[in-house]
């Protein structure tokens, strides 16, 4: 919803720029030709520039990860609360419901051209057909048909009116027509739109009466029969009619002398603008982590496959996975604990995924509320080596492996944290439970990483508390864990910062190595989180 508006706000605005170029620049010259070429190009970039993207990588060290929660404090920091009313969603109705009544519109004024049009006697001259109707309607053309009633004029005063819907026919300007149309309609809200319509229709009157006058000997019967026309007040929306307001201008055009050619640097004055656009807003920026040495090459992703289950997966899609799963990856899958509303959605599951030792199992169960979408995922490294986890629908990719350090098997598990475009959360080696709540049907994770060299288990929840147990005994898990300061007080050792709210949240600062030890002194040796709150 948010990139439709950005595009819309972006499009509006690159349309301002080339509505802007022409009234200021090019609206009193001669260029008429020149002038609808640019309106039309002015269209056509401000609907595809907002869509092209140049993608710029910027290479990071990664920092160090601390043996805390830490990353969801952050990522959640800034975030409000969610509103019960969605505007976004009555802004989207709002513009729907104005769309809908400009096409019906449009659709009532090609019915309207039809009636004219149909059953009609056409005389076809070259590539022109024409229609003399009895109606009382303003001459126009519409393609290839021109379309007026005799009776109303002269001979003369008939043919300075055919020579002027021959321009418009001849030079297709109903293309124009009905481009400035759409755009208006889609563009409704937008009141530049319109003034660009505007100004679009005028020139091509400029272009008609321009290229009619050559062919004719009298210039000033041309201007009188302008003037006549002008008592019509009946028109069809998306033709070209013989009839425009703005009289005074057209006459006034029709005897002004040609622009210079000098003038012609007037098109290229937007092409700064194009490229301050392009350099302001087209140019995405993406920060990647630089890995910080070869000891962990070995690690690093080769390929991620995720293997979807949605609320309304069937059981031949399940044996399916299962059947992709061992055929490809040699991942033992299975499902046990499965129900079904009315609807065959799936309101409870039970997975297991067997990789070698490494176990991990998501749980779901929700009444009769329907499952949250979730996948399971596998991840290859360099060297061949998959590891295998549950996707649920947090933020970032966790996944949890051991990795050497000095040449040594390290005994405690280091979580690397990857982001991805996509909004999951795998924790592998090692078993994921998420539950639902049967009331509220919210996710409640609980992730338990098992170290199988001294049987140590460390407990995450959703919640940010870790727990070390092993052999049945619990303690916390504090060890190592970094400074922390609030409204620059420094905190207890036992102080739990997911005591406060993520919106009560200013800023966080996070020090690290050299630069914490130079701020806080020893204190900082763990690293230090400066908090700043709203208070």
């Amino acid at each position: 919803m948010e990139a439709l508006f950005i595009y819309i706000i972006k499009s509006s605005g690159l349309m301002l720029l080339f509505y802007c170029a022409y009234f200021f620049l090019l609206r009193k010259e001669t260029f008429f030709n020149s002038n609808r070429w640019f309106l039309l190009s002015g269209l056509i970039v401000s609907a595809i520039l907002p869509l092209l993207t140049y993608t710029k990588v910027i290479w990071i060290n990664a920092v160090p990860k601390f043996n805390t929660d830490f990353q969801n404090i952050v990522s959640n920091a800034y975030q409000e609360e969610s509103s019960n009313f969605n505007w976004n969603y009555f802004i989207l109705c709002l513009y729907a419901i104005g769309l809908l009544i400009f096409l019906i519109k449009l659709a009532i004024d090609f019915y309207s051209l039809n009636s004219i049009i149909k059953g009609k006697k056409i005389q076809q001259q070259a590539d022109f057909k024409f229609i003399d109707i009895n109606e009382n309607i303003a001459p126009f053309s519409y393609f290839e048909y021109i379309v007026y009633n005799s009776s109303l004029y002269t001979p003369s005063e008939l043919e300075s009116i055919l020579e002027h819907e021959k321009v418009h026919s001849d030079q297709n300007h109903t293309l124009d027509v009905l481009i400035s149309r759409i755009f208006s309609i889609i563009f409704w809200f937008n009141p530049i739109v319109w003034l660009y319509k505007k100004a679009i229709l005028q020139n091509l009157e400029f272009i008609a009466d321009s290229e009619a006058a050559k062919n004719l000997q009298d210039k000033k019967a041309y201007q009188y029969t302008l003037l006549k026309i002008t008592t019509h007040e009946n028109c069809v929306a998306i033709t070209n009619h013989f009839y425009q307001s703005l009289i005074k201008k057209r006459i006034v055009m029709l005897n002004k002398n040609q622009s210079k050619r000098r003038n012609y640097w007037k098109y290229y004055a937007v092409i700064p603008a194009l490229v301050a656009f392009v350099l302001l807003f087209q140019i995405e920026v993406v920060a990647k982590e630089r890995q910080p040495n070869a000891k962990v090459a070995s690690t690093e992703i080769e390929s991620v496959d995720v293997y979807k289950i949605l609320k309304n997966s069937t059981d031949a899609q399940l044996t399916e996975i299962k059947e992709k799963l061992k055929k490809l990856h040699n991942i033992n899958f299975e499902v046990s604990q499965i129900k079904r509303n009315s609807e065959n959605e799936l309101t409870s599951i039970k997975v297991d995924i067997i990789n070698g030792s490494e176990k991990s199992q998501s749980i779901q169960t929700g009444g009769d509320k329907t499952i949250k979408d979730f996948g399971i995922i596998v991840i290859t490294d360099k060297n061949g080596k998959k590891k295998a986890g549950i996707q649920t629908t947090d933020e970032k990719i966790t996944v949890s492996k051991k990795v050497s350090m000095n040449g040594k098997a390290s005994k405690n598990p280091e979580i690397k944290t990857i982001t991805t475009n996509t909004e999951t959360h795998v924790n592998t080696n090692s078993i994921t439970s998420t539950k639902t709540n049967s009331d509220t049907n919210t996710n409640i994770s609980t992730t338990v990483i098992i170290n199988k060299d001294n049987g140590t288990k460390v407990i995450t929840t959703n919640t940010g508390t870790a727990v070390a147990v092993s052999n049945g005994t619990k303690k916390n898990a504090k060890t190592s864990s970094p400074l922390i300061i609030v409204d620059g007080e420094e905190m207890p050792s036992d102080f739990d910062y997911n005591s406060i709210k993520s919106n009560d949240i200013l800023s966080i600062h996070v020090f690290k190595g050299t630069e914490a030890v130079v701020e806080y002194g020893d204190k900082g040796s763990n690293g230090v989180i400066e908090i700043e709150t709203k208070k």
